[in-house]
């Protein structure tokens, strides 16, 4: 499955609306455009996830790279709305608290 990548933005935030696998070979086009958000200096980047249905480790390395990157500039980086079995792998790695992983994308978006 092809990978999309959608942002809108919302108060100040960026919101990253993901669709699709995040895998080895779309994990660097996850990552291209988590860079794009936070280099226009929003102050908040949320990932919406409700439309993923797998991850891998690479995914997971550009997310938590761009977590770091957000803190590091003085924003943030929260993950929302994962399926249940995506949210599984969050819980396993213990970045649910790391990633600021929420249930919606209001639950981040008001964290």
């Amino acid at each position: 499955m092809d990978l999309t990548l959608d942002t809108t933005s919302y108060d100040g935030a960026a919101v990253l609306r993901v669709a699709g696998d995040i895998d080895m070979q779309t994990a660097g086009a996850l990552r291209d455009r988590l860079t794009e958000c936070l280099e226009t200096g929003a102050g908040r980047v949320v990932v919406d996830l409700s439309a993923v249905d797998f991850l891998d480790s690479s995914a997971l390395g550009a997310l938590v790279a761009a977590a770091r990157s957000a803190g590091e500039g003085g924003s943030a980086l929260r993950v929302a709305a994962p399926k249940p079995h995506v949210r599984k792998i969050f819980q396993i790695t213990r970045l649910l608290d790391v990633l600021g992983v929420h249930d919606t994308v209001e639950d981040a978006l008001a964290d």
